[in-house]
């Protein structure tokens, strides 16, 4: 789930997936768009599947675009020895100046946990990756905060109205261990599983008498301090790599964010 606010807001939340309320419908929601059969939509619409095999991935994206407000998805990943697969969940908008926000699931072998990989764009600007070994509960609980920092002239993802997009692909020259473990395809088809899509969310103003986020609420949204407390722990205990403690990536000084 992506926690995302306007310009007027303190922070971006990333968020791991939670079982929404009044869950969506997958073919009322979204297009399958590409792995022929690979990508299913089963259940009356109220579940959806990716698969890859050695021939193609597949994926699909939504067929609204959010810019405010809040989104559950709860996922699946793929069971076993997944090591070489990445499972990606990401909004996005289009174009040079794109705006993203990205969860990318990094398979792993047996036995041993998957990393997850984020990251942030904001004007067609990345390179802010941050990663968790998933080795805790994660339901509802926040793993990072990304806080607008216009006022040191770091752009900030609030104009740009993005789809939901999700992939499941092959990247076993680099996903697992720098690439040194690769895809067993013996254990192919590999699949993923998606449920309790739930968007509570708006495109424009946010002022609809029947949205939640509406007289503003959606401005000042962010962690309590239970929340708080449960992302440092994440932060402590499970981060693995963080673009703003990278002296040598960035040994002519750190990124302006990472000074807030």
């Amino acid at each position: 789930m992506a926690s995302f606010h306007n310009g007027f807001s303190i922070l971006l939340v990333l968020v791991l997936a939670v079982v929404g309320a009044n869950a969506g419908n997958f073919r009322q929601d979204f297009d399958l768009t590409w792995g022929d059969n690979r990508a299913k939509i089963f259940g009356g619409g109220q579940l959806l599947s990716l698969s890859l095999d050695k021939i193609s991935g597949s994926g699909f994206q939504s067929k609204r675009k959010y810019l405010f407000g809040r989104i559950d998805m709860q996922l699946k990943l793929v069971a076993g020895n997944s090591a070489g697969t990445v499972t990606a969940y990401y909004l996005s908008s289009q174009g040079p100046t794109h705006d993203e926000i990205d969860f990318e699931f990094l398979g792993n072998v047996t036995g041993q946990p998957y990393i997850l990989h984020t990251n942030v764009f904001a004007q067609g600007k990345g390179n802010r990756e941050q990663q968790f070994y998933l080795c805790f509960l994660v339901d509802n609980t926040p793993i990072r905060v990304f806080k607008n920092a216009e006022s040191v002239g770091v752009p900030y993802p609030k104009n740009q109205p993005m789809r939901i997009y999700s992939s499941l692909w092959n990247a076993d020259d680099w996903a697992t261990r720098g690439g040194l473990v690769k895809t067993d395809w013996s254990r192919a088809p590999f699949t993923a599983y998606y449920r309790n899509f739930n968007a509570q969310t708006c495109t424009g103003s946010c002022t609809s008498s029947n949205s939640k986020f509406s007289n503003g609420a959606w401005q000042s949204q962010e962690l309590d301090a239970y929340s708080r407390r449960r992302l440092r722990w994440v932060q402590k205990n499970f981060m693995i790599y963080n673009y703003c403690t990278d002296y040598k990536r960035f040994s002519h000084g750190f990124p302006p964010e990472c000074r807030q």
